[in-house]
């Protein structure tokens, strides 16, 4: 009797099943085989028939499909029409993406699958908010070239909370949030003041989200107090851009019962590395180790060990805290406090790699050849003990300095470190070689006094110790990267792309006005920049040049797809070496873990789509903590300058615009605007190409880069800004001919009158129109 045949169901035809099964008890078909099925139909498909078309008939397995697809309509996968059918969002017809709002009224959508930021006028504007998800379509181009989008679907709400100021007029409250990336008012019913009075910074919560006819509805949750209250900027900006403070009650059962030591069944099976002389090298007030470094010289070149923190073993996928992590992204660094990713009992207890204390860690053991390229590299599971705890500037003074007391007390190390800074060298001719860009910048750090006042505000310094570390961890990136490229392995890949088309014509016009040239047509490389920048050096407008170059170049972000990383020069680039406070890291952790239980990509944890997700998540969360640490400074230094009004100082101009031009002041690093209105006696031209600003008729230039000396005219804490003028007594004469102003009117848009006019002129103006509107109107009758 012939055997029968059992007919193949979807669930047989999902090749993602078997991750499928690992992941769920009664496993229903895939994200990706739902994307191909409705792709294969070509139509909108309601709920009962998708579940036909996927053999799903039962109450669970319908309920699961449920689930699933309100998830991929979250996700923006999907979209629901108004007869409830479910299409595939795709970047021809509906494009998903996140809005990012502008201070004037308009904003951009960001599409989640890449590709040019479409323009969101002020009206589509009105139903969303800065950070929400939504779902557009292409509806035309603007007169400025940019393609602009009508909302389709509002996806996921950005903002449940809103921190600003309260103004009451007429027992009715408005919220004007500190974000001013948010320019709709949060209207406050009278009932849901909660005491909280005139002027006061509160935080509202939105009980009715924008529509096109209403602006949002809240209730003032909590009153923060007085704005200029000392600590009052990093409450704002945590709130402002909703950072997780508080650790939910799930996370803290988990880690109840966490002690201070690795437990001895954690440590078997694994590489013994205790007796080497590993060190961690980092700043003075640094209080979570998460690198420890290695180096010892070999035949053929070097083999440096880059042992890092073993936060995987500690945090499980799917659990409270991974949610939570997964949720911060990363850990935020304000002047005066720390917002970390993981509870202390890790970040600054299990994970961190204090000296002599067993700890868990992940190994990237590379060796390196005497031209200092990778010549073979392995990862794996050990534990260590940390010999020494270091900072930057003890490691400075026994390399450099010779200090003969450090030298003494680190006797032991100090071959180990001298192989370390010899390796350095090697890498950073490498890196030379290679071309990677090093860009001259400035960081900052603010000092307080006992009142928590600004006391001053000074430069970050960095020596060779610094870059010795710099230079191990990108080398264990890398190899992380390529070690995932050459196993397949879905993963998250640190990209950095090189200059757009727009950026690289307006880049080659500027430099060709200064005739210099970047060599590689119409895609450079990053030796290209690199060899320019060497070129330019000793020019006094070198700093000029390097500003102009930087900003030619994309931001760095998070992708499934490997895209490379153009500043430094790598073709594959991951970030591996802080899973402590980045988020990123933990999942190249995990992807490498797999491998050495000899997984696949078919039964990893994530999967594509999902990795492209958490890589867009984590460059928002970025984005965040870089936008909340900017507002707190740019509080800070307000502050800082507000007793300062009237003093002269001297600056270098940063940024040049058709509004004026940006200066940071010396030694003090805060930066102001003067605005076009304060250049007096003169018409301004503006040239976004060469950055300038050049006076009609004293042909006075204000260019990216040169010095000058301004007065403080204002300082607005509640937006930000410092207001400059020039220093009269420094202003030069005109020295040019004048020219026809009628003429240089129609030249540009963004030309501006100087000169004062006085009252009666305006008067007599006014007048010699109203004469001229009852002469129109006279004629009109007669005809």
């Amino acid at each position: 009797m012939a055997k029968r045949t059992r007919k193949k169901t979807a669930r047989d035809l999902d090749q993602y099943k078997r991750r499928e099964a690992n992941k769920y008890e009664n496993p229903i078909p895939s994200r990706e085989f739902i994307v191909e099925k409705l792709a294969e139909l070509a139509a909108p498909m309601k709920m009962a028939a998708l579940a036909e078309e996927l053999d799903l008939s039962t109450e669970e397995d319908l309920e699961a499909l449920r689930r699933r697809l309100n998830a991929m309509e979250r996700d923006g996968q999907l979209v629901r029409n108004r007869r409830g059918g479910f299409c595939l969002v795709n970047s021809k017809d509906l494009i998903a993406g996140r809005v990012i709002g502008h201070s004037n009224g308009f904003g951009f959508l960001k599409p989640d699958e890449g590709g040019g930021d479409l323009f969101l006028s002020p009206r589509q504007m009105r139903v969303l908010l800065h950070d929400d998800r939504a779902v557009v379509r292409v509806v035309g181009v603007d007169n400025r070239g940019r393609k602009e989008a009508a909302v389709v679907e509002v996806l996921e709400r950005g903002n449940h909370q809103v921190v600003g100021r309260l103004y009451l007029e007429h027992g009715l409250g408005f919220v004007v949030p500190d974000n001013k990336r948010i320019q709709q008012k949060i209207v406050v019913p009278s009932d849901d003041l909660k005491n909280a009075g005139h002027g006061q910074m509160v935080v509202a919560e939105i009980v009715e989200q924008p529509t096109k006819r209403t602006q949002p509805i809240g209730r003032i949750v909590e009153v923060l107090g007085e704005h200029m209250a000392p600590g009052m900027e990093t409450d704002v900006a945590i709130r402002t851009h909703e950072l997780p403070v508080e650790w939910p009650g799930a996370v803290e059962s988990e880690i109840s019962h966490l002690g201070k030591k690795v437990p001895e069944k954690a440590k078997k099976g694994r590489v013994d590395l205790r007796d080497l002389a590993l060190v961690t090298i980092d700043g003075a007030d640094a209080r979570d180790f998460d690198d420890a470094v290695y180096c010892e010289a070999k035949p053929n070149g070097w083999r440096l060990l880059v042992c890092i923190a073993d936060v995987s073993s500690y945090v499980m996928p799917g659990s409270a805290l991974d949610k939570e992590a997964r949720e911060r992204g990363n850990s935020v660094y304000f002047p005066d406090r720390v917002i970390p990713m993981l509870p202390e009992v890790l970040s600054n207890g299990l994970c961190s790699l204090n000296p002599e204390i067993d700890r868990l860690c992940m190994v990237c053991d590379l060796y390196i050849s005497k031209e200092g390229n990778i010549a073979r590299s392995r990862f794996y599971e050990a534990v260590m003990r940390s010999h020494a705890r270091l900072t930057y500037n003890e490691v400075a003074d026994m390399l450099i300095e010779g200090d003969p007391e450090l030298c003494k007390k680190h006797a032991d190390l100090l071959p180990h470190l001298h192989e370390l800074y010899t390796l350095y060298d090697v890498l950073h001719t490498s890196r030379s070689v290679r071309g990677a860009i090093d860009f001259d910048t400035t960081e900052t750090r603010i000092l307080f006094n006992d009142e928590h006042k600004v006391e001053r505000i000074v430069p970050l310094e960095r020596n060779d110790a610094h870059r010795i570390i710099e230079e191990c961890m990108l080398a264990a990136n890398v190899a992380a990267a390529r070690l995932l490229l050459r196993k397949k392995l879905p993963a998250l890949y640190r990209n950095h792309e090189g200059p757009k088309a727009e950026k690289l014509l307006n880049l080659k016009e500027f430099l060709g006005e200064l005739a210099l040239k970047l060599p590689g047509g119409e895609k450079p490389q990053t030796k290209d920049y690199a060899d320019l920048l060497e070129s330019v050096k000793g020019r006094p407008d070198a700093h000029l040049i390097q500003t102009v170059l930087l900003r030619s170049l994309s931001q760095a972000v998070y992708s499934a797809e490997n895209q490379g990383h153009f500043g430094l020069a790598f073709p594959a680039y991951a970030h591996f070496t802080s899973p402590i406070r980045r988020y990123p890291d933990l999942i190249v952790h995990r992807a490498i873990k797999h491998l050495l239980i000899s997984g696949t990509a078919e039964d990893f944890t994530y999967t594509q789509h999902d990795l492209q997700g958490l890589g867009e998540h984590c460059s928002s969360t970025e984005r965040r903590a870089d936008e909340a640490t900017r507002d707190v400074a740019s509080w800070l230094k307000c502050e800082y300058m507000m007793d300062k009004i009237g003093d002269l100082f001297d600056g270098i101009i940063t940024s040049v615009t058709s509004f004026g031009i940006f200066v940071e002041l010396d030694e003090i690093y805060v930066d102001g605007l003067v605005h076009i209105t304060a250049l007096n006696h003169d018409y301004y031209h503006f040239d976004p190409v060469g950055h300038r600003l050049t006076g009609e008729r004293s042909g006075r230039i204000f260019r990216l880069g040169d010095s000058m000396r301004v007065q403080v005219a204002a300082v607005n804490l509640d937006d930000r800004k410092i207001d400059f003028v020039l220093d009269t007594d420094a202003t030069p004469s005109a020295d040019k001919p004048r020219r026809s102003r009628r003429r240089s009117r129609k030249k540009t848009s963004a030309t501006v009158s100087e000169k004062p006019v006085s009252q009666k002129k305006q008067e007599k103006a006014k007048k010699k129109m109203a004469k001229k509107r009852v002469q129109k109107k006279d004629k009109t009758k007669k005809v």
